[in-house]
């Protein structure tokens, strides 16, 4: 194509192509959005973009998203966007907000609250709600400009309120008649756009109210109905969250999901992690997952590669006082006026030593165990040994976790003091965690984008990956390059049908990173008011990402936006291109 012009040429870089393959030096051609050629390129782009000494790497694919209300209200999915990801998939763990009847909006918000830690203000002010149907909040997503790609499940929980209205949340069983026009409205869904359909099981999922996920109990009635609608639609993936009863009930949980899948043929993929109550339960589920894809099942899990946990602050969603009596009764008053009565030593005193009431969702009950709990370090540390833990530390220095605790969240002030991993980190360490993502049956994935605004920020975990894993440990083993930009790229998308991105080769879709690796930092959280009524998110942002491109457009360079808003909403799998 000598002497044909490009839109973009890409010269010089380390291409990190997404199959698993070393780093090749070479050029990449772009025309619109989609690659048209690697190698020596002779023709010029009308945009040259000098990539010497930098990786060049598709754009990430993270599939364990919540931006479903984000993307209504903002145009910028951050804090994925500024982390190398280029498609997100949203929808996950059954909560959404469409299909949704008016008198059911509020019944949605506090699910939302409660189970992915989004404040209902924030909802009730960014959500527009011109949307009834599932199809028409498709719509509405792609009415709205974005910097990335957006995909999409149906989410059981949204779609058992349309139909059942009050018998859902209080747990009735469906009917045939209400299965039948779910099924219906799932197979509605499939041929508007829907990758798939997912669905809790979960006991940790609870509304801001305390009660129960809607889909805690549906039976495999209900869901092989719906699983069935999707082979009619000829397409779909089944996302499952479950914790098995608590982990008490593994094998028959397992089965009655694995059976959906086999009777419909359906993919499926679940979450895991290595839970610090039972620390050894992920193996038994890696045997069960294995034990179906031998026999034909494809079902693929989705693990995060560093301990997940929760950041703790004074201005965040929770700290470890944040259920004693005292510090509850000052609870409301602005940050600066809360800390300082907090320096008076009878106050102090009173906190340190009270009982804190019980508090009604799972995270909350998790924010006292000091013996897990590390103060934030700049960068933060994601893999600290035991002996800097808080109860290690006030042992040595002879007084209460409590009072520790109490004078860092004092001596931070706003923004997070506190770190607390409270999956994959049970032996102080990441060996579980990097047992568990090279197994063959896992994929990426739990990063939570766009939701646990003021208490978890895992959507920066490929950043952590590409600069911790391949560079930075010291306490064990490292990760090959390639293998993690595979990680992050092909095995993901293809892991949901998304088949025509997360390579670089001729025909796939033009998402790429340039990276310069050896700089490649993740900063410390923060923490912005810039949600809807004025609401609170955590974010993290990262240095190294010289650009990335969307769609054949440059979104971000250095960090900072561009303007460009390429990114579209993916309607349904995506096959490979004919020609790759």
């Amino acid at each position: 194509m000598s002497g044909t012009a490009y839109d973009i040429v890409i010269r010089g870089g380390a291409i990190v192509d997404g199959s698993g393959a070393p780093p090749v030096a070479g050029d990449v051609a772009i025309i619109g959005d989609t690659i048209a050629a690697i190698g020596t390129i002779a023709a010029r782009g009308r945009e040259e973009i000098d990539a010497a000494g930098l990786l060049v790497t598709p754009g990430f694919v993270d599939i364990h998203t919540h931006y479903d209300g984000q993307s209504i209200w903002e145009s910028r999915l951050n804090p994925s966007s500024g982390h190398g990801v280029t498609t997100v998939v949203m929808g996950n763990c059954g909560v959404g907000f469409a299909p949704c009847r008016p008198e059911d909006r509020e019944r949605l918000i506090e699910l939302m609250e409660g189970v992915e830690d989004i404040p209902g203000v924030v909802m009730a002010e960014g959500l527009s709600w011109d949307w009834e149907s599932y199809p028409q909040f498709l719509d509405a997503v792609d009415a709205r400009p974005h910097d990335i790609n957006i995909a999409s499940y149906l989410p059981h929980a949204a779609l058992r309120v349309f139909v059942m209205g009050k018998r859902a949340s209080v747990g009735e069983a469906a009917t045939p008649a209400d299965i039948a026009q779910m099924a219906e409205l799932t197979r509605d869904a499939m041929q508007a756009g829907a990758i798939g359909f997912s669905t809790s099981r979960s006991l940790f999922h609870k509304s801001s109210s305390g009660e129960s996920i809607p889909t805690l109990e549906a039976d495999s009635a209900e869901l092989g109905a719906i699983a069935s609608a999707m082979q009619d639609a000829g397409s779909g993936i089944l996302q499952i969250a479950s914790d098995y009863k608590n982990f008490t009930d593994v094998d028959n949980e397992f089965a009655l999901i694995r059976d959906v899948a086999e009777r419909t043929g359906r993919e499926m993929t679940l979450p895991i992690a290595q839970t610090h109550g039972d620390p050894e339960s992920w193996r038994k589920i890696l045997s069960l997952i294995e034990d179906a894809n031998r026999d034909g099942i494809t079902v693929t899990a989705q693990a995060l590669p560093r301990g997940i946990g929760l950041l703790l602050g004074l201005d965040l969603s929770m700290h470890p006082f944040s259920f004693c009596p005292s510090y509850m009764a000052i609870h409301h008053l602005p940050l600066a006026e809360r800390i300082e009565r907090m320096r008076d030593p009878a106050l102090k005193a009173r906190i340190i030593a009270e009982t804190p009431v019980k508090p009604t969702l799972p995270l909350q009950q998790q924010v006292r165990r000091f013996a897990g709990m590390f103060e934030i370090t700049e960068p933060l540390d994601y893999e600290p040994s035991l002996d800097r833990s808080l109860a290690a530390r006030a042992e040595r220095d002879g007084v209460v976790p409590e009072a520790l605790a109490y004078d860092m969240l004092l001596g931070r002030g706003a923004g997070a003091a506190l770190f607390l991993p409270f999956a994959n980190y049970a032996h102080g360490n990441l060996d579980a965690a990097l047992e568990i993502i090279r197994h063959d049956h896992v994929v990426l994935g739990l990063g939570d984008g766009g939701a646990h605004y003021g208490v978890i920020c895992d959507a920066s975990y490929p950043t952590f990956l590409l600069a911790y894993w391949t560079r930075d440990r010291t306490r064990g083993e490292r990760l090959a390059l390639p293998d993690v930009v595979k990680a992050l790229t092909s095995e993901t998308a293809r892991a949901v049908g998304l088949r025509d991105r997360g390579l670089i080769a001729p025909g796939y879709r033009a998402d790429i990173n340039l990276i310069d690796h050896a700089r490649l930092t993740l900063g410390a959280p923060e923490v912005a008011f810039d949600l809807p009524a004025g609401g609170r998110r955590l974010t993290q942002r990262a240095s190294g990402y010289v650009a990335t491109i969307v769609n054949g457009i440059v979104v971000y360079r250095e960090g900072e936006p561009t303007g460009a808003l390429p990114g579209r909403l993916i309607r349904g799998p995506q096959p490979a291109p004919v020609h790759a």
